[in-house]
């Protein structure tokens, strides 16, 4: 039954049936076939629903849509380019630095992709850079967004592995900033190399302060989020309603561009967003319990541990497994049905639960990046009116800095430990 069940999931899948259908079939299957009530579908997607700290997830998706409709975005924009639009590579650096702003404000890859990537690659364009090189950039620092805090793809790992939150979130602050150091480095070398355009002079300091003063509400965003849940006025799920509100009184009081129609706009938008990942999660919860009652985690927590009890190894492990998933599975399919079985092994080996968490979230993050299932791929081929093929291309430099990302938080965990052992 239980090969019946994985077989037709994957049989499912690449015949190209939509995910939630890939998951959905086969358990209805075996419910109905094991003389389960039928009752227990509903019972167990409603369960699986019924969780405080996704609430953090729909709501961080609507602050990201009202910057957008709110113009928050095109300001981050102008203030990282008078910042760093000198600096070899010129406005590609500026992209990345971009991606680090914003993503302390949207938790979310696509919502980086969606928000800055029309902006970004408009500008590029307009400057002389290739189209299909502006893709790439803006994809490759979209990754950054899912592990700096707030990131919606932890908060979903915590929910399901029952890990701090808090502690998630803190761990991915490094990991991020040595991400973007490395991109921008490799963007450097790629500058110079290309000779490609950048600003014709450094900014005077009276024209950082005119670019950073309109942006600087918005930068304070996660300076408020990080500084609130860890003097503990509000948990990371209370966190996501403050930043709403904190983007609703900036975007009336100090941008005055709100209104009904941005507001109106951005539900829309959430609702869509929100229902496409929380339907997943409810299938998933079905597909778990039944892997679950077949006894699969506990197959998987044998088969690992007899490979190695090494936790290194077994990281090692489950960075190509989560690899080879990522290119087949969106992250939060994956982090739904994979981490769960791998978690037990690895926690019972010795690894840290944070550690695997931040090492596991970017491991699955590389996914958006890697066909067939690359999302952000996708995505950006339509933002950027250009093939696929072609943003592959030149995306490959930067596989180089993301594996070296990846490889350094696997070998090295005080990267990602550090922080949260220093503010518990």
């Amino acid at each position: 039954m239980t090969g019946a069940i994985l077989g037709s999931f994957g049989l499912a899948f690449l015949l190209g049936w939509p995910v939630v259908l890939a998951i959905m079939v086969p358990a209805i299957v075996y419910i109905l076939v094991s003389g389960f009530p039928i009752e227990l579908i509903g019972q167990r997607m409603a369960y699986a629903l019924d969780s405080f700290p996704l609430v953090a997830v729909p709501v961080f998706i609507f602050v990201g849509n009202l910057m957008n409709n709110a113009g928050i975005t095109e300001r981050i924009f102008t203030f990282a380019n008078t910042l760093v639009g000198r600096a070899p590579g010129g406005l590609a650096q500026v992209n990345i630095f971009s991606s680090l702003i914003f993503s302390g404000m949207s938790g979310a890859a696509l919502a980086d992709v969606g928000g800055l990537g029309r902006i970004e690659v408009k500008a590029m364009a307009a400057r002389g850079f290739r189209r299909d090189f502006a893709g790439a950039v803006t994809v490759s620092s979209a990754v950054v967004g899912p592990i700096f805090p707030p990131s919606i793809p932890l908060i979903i790992y915590g929910s399901v592995t029952s890990v701090s939150i808090i502690q998630l979130l803190l761990a991915g602050i490094i990991p991020a900033l040595i991400c973007v150091a490395f991109l921008m480095i490799t963007v450097a070398v790629l500058g110079r190399w290309h000779h490609y355009p950048r600003a014709d002079r450094w900014p005077r300091m009276s024209e950082i302060w005119r670019d950073f003063w309109p942006a600087f509400p918005a930068l304070m965003t996660p300076v408020l989020l990080v500084a609130g849940m860890l003097m503990g006025f509000f948990t990371p799920t209370e966190a996501a309603s403050v930043t709403v509100v904190y983007v609703l009184v900036i975007s009336a009081f100090f941008y005055r561009t709100l209104t009904v129609e941005h507001l109106v706009h951005a539900a829309i938008e959430t609702v869509k967003s929100t229902s496409a990942i929380l339907i997943i999660v409810s299938a998933a919860a079905i597909f778990g319990w039944i892997l679950t009652v077949e006894q699969i985690p506990q197959m998987m927590a044998r088969e690992l541990l007899s490979l190695s009890t090494d936790p290194l190894m077994l990281l090692l492990i489950a960075n190509v497994i989560l690899l080879i998933v990522g290119m087949f599975l969106d992250s939060t399919t994956a982090t739904l049905l994979v981490i769960p079985i791998i978690a037990g092994p690895l926690h019972m080996a010795g690894v840290d639960p944070v550690h695997l968490g931040i090492v596991a979230i970017f491991n699955l993050m590389l996914g958006l990046l890697t066909p067939p299932m690359g999302l952000a791929l996708f995505l950006i081929s339509d933002i950027a009116n250009v093939p696929m093929k072609a943003i592959l291309k030149q995306l490959l430099p930067f596989y180089i800095p993301l594996f070296a990302t990846l490889a350094l938080l696997t070998l090295v965990p005080e990267i990602s430990l550090w922080l949260p052992k220093m503010m518990r």
